[in-house]
């Protein structure tokens, strides 16, 4: 199979580009003009064409793309411009930013010139700056040519990148996630319901503004204190997030409009929370209203691309891209299943969406050795109605609905160390209030049952030790994690290593503090912490095998965290359903004793499922 390097270079102007579009956006807008393109095929000579659309289609039809690799940097814009424009489709599409962010680590630069840079390989150009505002029959031939050097340029410097990449050892399989990840966005298959999404639009701003009146913030004082906007929130039953404070090393709250807490508030199920949120930030516009006005605009144009980032977080997980992130459309609350109702099949065909089935809970147990609990969930008990019994003391039988739901947060949420305040607030924004007095019964019946668990979390802990010294330790089951004290990180069982760049130390009241360094700064890291990292990663490794064999069969069109969701022919539903199921409960060789088990469900339009 050829490897296909390339690179389009295209027309952008001061109000026409990527810091006023979205990639979607600016490819499908009329204004578009491809300026040149560069091609590699193999080690062969980088080739440059530059002429009309007729003349750039003929020309990238001399090469094979249909049976050949073909590689980009940011090869959601290149490759999206090559189906969009040329209606070409590669056999397979290679990214080196998708590469660099799993193997580098989503904290670091990942631009061609920053990796240029780290291995010592050349210099990226700046020709593009001098393309601004220009047509391609605005060039004077001179600077056209030295365009089109850049432009080979970058596709020589990408080359070589993946070839360093490679030959670093990238694993092969996610190799073939990274295709599946970009298809997703280059060759969109999905509809979006333009009629429901625009009653929908005027619904959100009329409860918008109904929020506004009702929640009866007179002084904006009330908004722009920390204090006070964390108390606004604990009304609503959200916990304020927290951050590790850069100047006294101490946890503040974390309520800027930079902070990662902050910004999962703007993406809160609650409408309420959204407006405080919006009225905060003294924006007109909450993110269900910002959303739903961006699938609108989507609809006009098309067919919706669903932007993915591979390897968004240091666990691997996907994550939301292009301004848009799928990742979080609301399942309750009042716009519950609005959005997802709007992303339809196309005529003939079904959505399967596959739903793996407590998959984190599933991987603590069995990392942990807790055989008990893994047992139960192989013999496809009701653990949460378990998780009740130990906690109200009763017979399985006698537990009730409300209890159960109890026994779930429980096994869902104190897996990973949580304390009694904080499993007091998130029962709170389930809507069940309990005191801090029972709170610390529950959690105190949780670490008891499953003492195998809270081992891990100690485990976990002395792991941090361990790579902050350069050694290591053990870690859940033998073979499945490792550290690597030099790259102070876990390697996964897809070979790619979770890491904790920057860990420092620091004793406080309660013992020895962790941080890891990220790009909003530091971020505090403890045993229950790393664990749940894991249970995330492992879990990620899991589907993504599992969507590889899915997709030997159907075309996977959107991944969210736990789920999958496909395109399957109407009268081959039956079928389908069967061979997804099948693919979502079994396990890779690595993690064989693992029970797993999904749900499925169809229909015409995401919501359905």
């Amino acid at each position: 199979m050829d490897l296909i390097t390339y690179d389009f270079e295209t027309y952008y102007a001061k109000d026409y580009g990527f810091k006023t579009h979205t990639t979607e956006e600016y490819v499908r807008d009329q204004r578009f003009e491809v300026i040149g393109v560069a091609v590699k095929v193999n080690d062969g000579e980088t080739e440059w064409a530059s002429g009309t659309y007729e003349e750039l289609k003929v020309w990238l039809s001399r090469f094979r793309w249909g049976s050949s690799m073909a590689l980009a940097h940011n090869a959601m814009f290149d490759g999206f411009i090559l189906h969009h424009h040329f209606d070409i489709r590669p056999k397979i599409h290679l990214d080196t930013l998708c590469m660099a962010r799993a193997l580098h680590g989503v904290e670091v630069g990942g631009s061609l010139g920053a990796l240029s840079g780290r291995y010592n390989i050349g210099t990226k150009g700046t020709e593009v700056e001098n393309a601004l505002g220009l047509r391609r029959e605005d060039f004077p031939e001179d600077q056209l040519s030295r365009y089109g050097d850049y432009c080979i340029n970058d596709v020589e410097l990408t080359y070589q990148i993946f070839d360093i990449m490679m030959r670093k050892g990238f694993p092969k399989p996610e190799l073939k996630l990274i295709d599946l990840t970009l298809r997703m966005f280059t060759e969109p298959k999905l509809k979006l319901d333009l009629e429901l999404l625009e009653n929908h639009y005027l619904d959100i701003r009329e409860k918008k503004e109904s929020l506004l009146l009702e929640a009866g913030i007179e002084d904006k004082a009330e908004l722009m204190s920390n204090p006070k906007f964390a108390e606004l929130l604990k009304k609503l039953g959200v916990e304020p997030p927290m951050k590790i404070s850069p100047t006294t090393g101490k946890e503040t709250l974390a309520l800027s409009k930079n902070d990662e807490g902050f910004k999962v508030l703007a993406e809160h199920p609650d409408i309420r929370v959204q407006t405080l949120v919006a009225a905060r930030l003294g924006t007109k516009s909450t993110l269900e209203e910002t959303r739903t006005e961006r699938f609108i605009g989507i609809a006009k144009r098309g067919l919706m691309p669903v932007p993915l980032k591979y390897y968004a977080a240091h666990t691997g997980r996907w994550g939301g891209s292009d301004q848009l992130n799928l990742q979080n459309l609301p399942s309750r609350g009042d716009n519950a299943g609005k959005l997802k109702a709007s992303i339809c099949a196309p005529d003939g065909y079904y959505i399967v969406d596959a739903d793996s089935s407590q998959i984190e809970a599933r991987v603590l147990a069995w990392l942990a050795g807790q055989d008990d609990l893994v047992e139960a969930f192989r013999k496809g008990e009701d653990v949460y109605k378990i998780m009740a019994s130990a906690i109200y003391n009763k017979d399985a039988e006698e537990i009730s609905k409300e209890e159960r739901f109890v026994g779930k947060t429980t096994i869902l949420g104190c897996g990973y160390g949580m304390g009694a305040p904080k499993f007091k607030a998130q029962l709170k924004t389930f809507g069940v209030e309990i005191s801090e007095e029972q709170a610390r019964h529950i959690v105190s019946v949780y670490r008891t049952t499953y003492p195998q668990i809270t081992q891990l979390w100690k485990q976990a802990q002395v792991s941090l030790e361990a790579l902050l010294k350069g050694s290591t330790t053990d870690l859940g089951r033998d073979d499945v994690l490792k550290l690597d004290p030099g790259s102070k990180g876990i390697v996964l069982p897809n070979k790619l290593l979770m890491r904790y760049d920057g860990l420092k130390a620091s004793r406080s009241e309660s013992g020895m503090q962790y941080t890891y360094k990220t790009r909003y700064g530091a971020n505090k890291i403890y045993g229950g912490k790393v664990i749940e990292n894991v249970c995330q990663a492992v879990a990620r490794c899991i589907i993504g095998e599992q969507m590889l064999r899915v997709a030997k069969e159907y075309p996977i069109v959107l991944t969210v965290h736990d789920a999958i969701a496909c395109l399957v022919p109407q009268d081959k539903v039956e079928d389908a359903v069967r061979y997804i199921e099948e693919c979502m409960r079994w396990t890779p060789e690595w993690c064989s004793g693992l029970p797993v088990n999904c749900e499925v469900g169809y229909g015409n339009n995401l919501g359905e499922c």
